[in-house]
């Protein structure tokens, strides 16, 4: 809508701009006769040109691979090699990133920057992609289990500053985010049950059904890296959570993309997490932050009546077997106190905490008070410390 007024001579414009991207399980994208990463490259526009940008580590393990595919299709292509690991979320590796672009010369238009990596390397990507020349379009290739249930199938972008985790950055959805689950064969089992945590906090807040695979098959999805096979019933339990999880998270982020809304169950676990993760660092990964903070607040949830100590129990089980930690030695009222109080100035003056209600469904308090968290926290300090006997 466009509308001016006068005398004033004051014009206001309203405009809308619809976001669409894909998400697609896509196993074995680097063999040689797939052409889902290409599918974007139209005949008789000159030749396939490709940016790449990933971490060491998958340089180390899949360079090899992906050089093999991109020579094997006659792509003309540069590799750009960040650090791995949040410490490398910074804004030297996002210049290093736009300088690559600009050697390369690339065409924004019809040119799609690949990022393939593990979430952070994906925010870095998806932060230059948004900014560079207003907007290039990116394909995301995550290599974690994070980044295929988390990371790489949202729009936020964005970088480490000042000390804050994701201290800038924007909304930027990805032209396509290709799922390949054979990435994770060659994960650690500690990366495993980090990407387990986001998969667990989709569970706590909204799916039981999700719950229940994990605490029937958790010890197993970290031992088989969720490649399976199992024994039981489920003939693919971790397809099936994975597939869950990625739905939920969809299911949530689509109608509040840009978070107008700021009540976002998804948020459960990301309160105090980022401050612990962050004064942690590099001992915490992502994943298990948000598993102490999921911890913590099925306490305070268990203190109010929401969750009975059976189910408390059951979730703390439940983290044990997926190798999570329950508690950390930050958990204390110095630490979460003003954690809390960062949280509130994010979510517009009002704490919007997510607690679980059960397990399977959440409710949002905006009245946690500085003695109640410290109660919480001591009280998680013993729950976590028998549960681990």
């Amino acid at each position: 809508m466009f509308t001016s007024g006068q005398p004033t001579r004051q014009w206001t414009v309203k405009a809308s701009e619809p976001v669409g991207y894909e998400v697609r399980i896509a196993d074995g994208l680097f063999e040689p006769d797939s052409t889902v990463l290409l599918e974007d490259a139209r005949p008789g526009t000159g030749p396939v040109r490709r940016v790449v940008v990933t971490d060491t580590v998958v340089n180390d393990l899949y360079g090899k691979t992906i050089r093999d595919y991109f020579d094997h299709h006659g792509v003309e292509y540069e590799i750009c090699v960040l650090p791995d690991g949040e410490t490398a979320k910074t804004w030297d590796n996002v210049l290093t990133v736009v300088e690559t672009l600009d050697r390369f010369g690339i065409d924004r238009r019809r040119e799609p920057v690949i990022g393939i990596g593990g979430g952070v390397l994906l925010d870095i990507v998806g932060f230059v992609a948004s900014t560079y020349r207003r907007g290039t379009p990116y394909i995301r290739v995550p290599t974690t289990l994070i980044g295929l249930v988390d990371a790489g199938v949202g729009v936020k972008t964005g970088f480490n500053f000042n000390g804050h985790k994701n201290r800038l950055g924007t909304y930027f959805a990805a032209e396509r985010n290709l799922l390949d689950r054979t990435f994770l064969k060659t994960l650690g089992e500690r990366h495993i049950s980090n990407g387990l945590a986001e998969i667990l906090k989709i569970a706590l807040i909204k799916d039981y059904r999700l719950f229940t695979l994990l605490e029937s098959y958790g010890a197993d999805l970290v031992g088989t890296r969720m490649q399976g096979p199992y024994d039981g019933p489920h003939p693919d339990p971790a397809l099936e959570a994975m597939e869950r999880a990625i739905h939920g998270m969809l299911e949530e982020l689509q109608p509040n993309l840009r978070e107008k809304n700021l009540e976002r169950v998804v948020d459960y676990g990301h309160t105090f997490s980022p401050t612990v993760e962050m004064q942690a660092l590099p001992e915490l990964l992502h994943g298990e932050a948000v598993a102490v903070d999921m911890a913590l607040t099925t306490v305070l949830a268990e203190r109010r009546g929401l969750v009975d100590a059976s189910q408390r129990e059951r979730i703390f089980r439940v983290m044990v077997d997926l190798n999570l930690p329950t508690w950390h030695e930050l958990c204390v009222p110095d630490v979460l106190q003003p954690a809390l109080a960062d949280t509130v100035r994010h979510r517009n003056g009002q704490q919007r905490l997510p607690l679980p209600m059960g397990i399977g469904s959440a409710v949002f308090v905006n009245d946690v008070t500085p003695s109640e968290l410290a109660e919480a926290a001591e009280h998680l300090a013993q729950a976590a410390l028998a549960v681990a006997r």
